[in-house]
Order: structure tokens, then C-alpha cells, then sequence
């Protein structure tokens, strides 16, 4: 199916189908509903910049929404709100991990908690094509930010993964 076709038949939708068609590409539920509304959308420029326009101007708790639908980076129980095609999609992206040894998944259970324990919130990085050692050095990396810098890392981590998760809708 082209990527046209995947725009016509949402665009076909009501507002809460189509909602609920696009909600795996990002957990916040305000963002699935807008988008929605921003129909009709027939091409994918249009869809991953319409996206980026709604996402970053979310509210926090819209964000944390979307933020809480993500496994922890190297742990393979996968939250309990992430979605069929999302929990998916988030094991492809973390393929990077599964290569790595015992020690990098210590470390990265360490540092998660270290994290969630100063920030609040899960550890969010856009995974895709990264090794285990990679989102290592990052997540020790964002341990150093204070947390306005840290949120807006997270965001800017989110609006990659949805993008990416877009294209693969599109290309289903």
C-alpha cells in the first residue's frame, strides 16, 4: 500500500477512528486527536510536519502521556499502557540492546533508575540505529542536565521516534 492510499483511507475516518489509527505513532492522546482534526493530510511532509506542530505545543502532561507509553531503554517488559503496533515498534527500536552483554544491561537498569529518580519520568531516547553502548553514554550524558533542559530533551527524543513511527505507519 502506498503512503497516499494509507492518507486516503484515514482521511476517510471519523475523527475518533482516525484518532485511534495513529495513536501508536505517540502515546498522547491530544496529539492523536489533533492530528485527527488536522485532516485532511495527503502527503508525508505535510503528516510529519503537522506533527512536530502539534507535539511541541502540548502541554507537559501531554508529553508525560506519551513519555509513560515507552519500555524503560534495555528492559524488555514493555509498559503496561504501550499499545499492540507500539510495543512492537519499541523492540525493533531497541534492537541495539538485545547484542549487548549482562554488564551494559546493568548499567543501563542502574542508570534508569538514577533518571526516573531525578527526573521523574522514564529515560527517553529516539533508539533507533544505536547500540546498547550508545544509549549508555547518552543516559549518563542527560544525568547532567538540569530539568528544564532535560524535559526539553525528552521532547525533542519523542518528536524523533514519532516521526520515525509515522513513516512506518505510512509504509505498512
Amino acid at each position: 500500500m502506498t503512503a497516499q492510499a494509507v492518507l486516503a483511507g484515514w482521511n476517510s475516518l471519523n475523527d475518533d477512528a482516525a484518532a485511534a489509527e495513529i495513536l501508536s505513532c505517540c502515546g498522547s492522546t491530544r496529539w492523536a486527536k489533533e492530528l485527527a482534526q488536522a485532516r485532511p493530510i495527503t502527503d508525508e511532509a505535510v503528516l510529519l510536519n503537522r506533527s512536530d506542530a502539534i507535539w511541541l505545543d502540548l502541554s507537559p502532561v501531554d508529553w508525560d502521556e506519551a513519555f509513560r507509553n515507552h519500555p524503560r531503554i534495555g528492559e524488555q517488559k514493555l509498559a503496561a499502557t504501550a499499545m499492540g503496533q507500539s510495543a512492537t515498534w519499541s523492540r525493533q527500536e531497541q534492537s541495539g540492546v538485545n547484542s549487548s552483554d549482562s554488564e551494559i544491561h546493568d548499567e543501563l537498569a542502574r542508570g534508569n533508575a538514577l533518571y526516573e529518580k531525578r527526573f521523574g519520568r522514564i529515560f527517553l531516547v529516539c533508539a533507533t540505529g544505536k547500540s546498547a553502548a550508545e544509549m549508555l553514554a547518552l543516559l549518563e550524558h542527560r544525568l547532567g542536565n538540569d530539568p528544564q533542559t532535560e524535559l526539553q530533551e525528552a521532547v525533542e527524543q519523542q518528536r524523533q521516534i514519532t516521526r520515525i513511527r509515522l513513516r512506518k505507519w505510512l509504509d505498512r
